[in-house]
């Protein structure tokens, strides 16, 4: 079973990709676009694969 993400995870992930379509299925890259502008290091890392794998779904199917 996988992990489940919190509620500030998946709040601000899908806030991001609502406003922005510059993140890519890549963790690295979606890690580097969102830089600095995270509280810390856990959080900035889990939004950036929580985006990632948002649009691995969304490129399967699974997801809108």
């Amino acid at each position: 079973m996988g992990r489940i993400k919190s509620t500030l995870v998946k709040r601000t992930g899908h806030n991001l990709l609502k406003e922005e379509n510059n993140f890519s299925e890549d963790f690295n890259i979606n890690k580097k676009l969102l830089g600095n502008t995270m509280p810390s290091k856990k959080v900035r890392n889990k939004i950036a694969g929580y985006i990632s794998r948002l649009k691995v779904q969304a490129r399967e199917g699974k997801v809108q």
